[in-house]
């Protein structure tokens, strides 16, 4: 007799709903990639829009979860973009007094170092929350494009033309990006 082949069925349970909700994180855990970030007012004023769930359910941070991002990655929203956080379902979430659960992020990208920061639990009451670095996983340049720069000899238009496409790299390795634009920008023009 066979063994049964393992279903996953994670999908089947996720929220109908226009936003995550900590139900999209039952199953565990996930890491997601910011495409968007967005202001829109309100209750929720931001929405992330990431590459795992699209636009049409984006992330809606509390306001605690603002602060860590504000803490570890700056205040402006637009660097976000490309980077990556762990998400994950916290049971401990209240609303109303009641524990309802929500969202709250373990790790993100472009860290060097844990982040701690001291956040409001209940209303005069602080805790620390720790957020660790999530490794960066950059996406290769196209060895064909690394090896022309390298070899040298690039004529204007193709110089001009490399610069731009490595201006929209927006998840390669900068130490990558930087030593493949210092050999164009070092280059004459037409090899003079």
């Amino acid at each position: 007799m066979s063994t049964p082949k393992a279903v996953d069925i994670d999908s089947t349970i996720a929220a109908n709903s226009d936003q995550l909700g900590a139900e999209d994180f039952l199953a565990g855990p996930s890491i997601v990639t910011i495409s968007e970030t967005r202001i829109v007012g309100g209750d929720q004023p931001v929405e992330i829009v990431t590459q795992e769930f699209g636009p049409k359910r984006p992330f809606k941070p509390s306001k605690t979860v603002r602060r860590i991002l504000v803490a570890a990655w700056g205040k402006h929203s637009s660097e976000y973009v490309g980077r990556r956080m762990m998400l994950y379902r916290d049971a401990s979430v209240t609303f109303g007094g009641q524990a309802v659960g929500g969202i709250r992020v373990s790790a993100l990208s472009h860290i060097d170092e844990p982040v701690t920061v001291a956040l409001t639990v209940t209303r005069g009451r602080r805790a620390p929350h720790t957020v660790e670095p999530l490794a960066v996983e950059y996406q290769p340049i196209p060895e064909s494009f690394a090896t022309k720069v390298r070899a040298g000899g690039l004529t204007d238009d193709e110089r001009e033309s490399a610069i731009a496409y490595l201006s929209k790299l927006s998840n390669a390795d900068p130490a990558e990006v930087a030593e493949l634009r210092a050999l164009i920008e070092q280059e004459t023009p037409d090899g003079q």
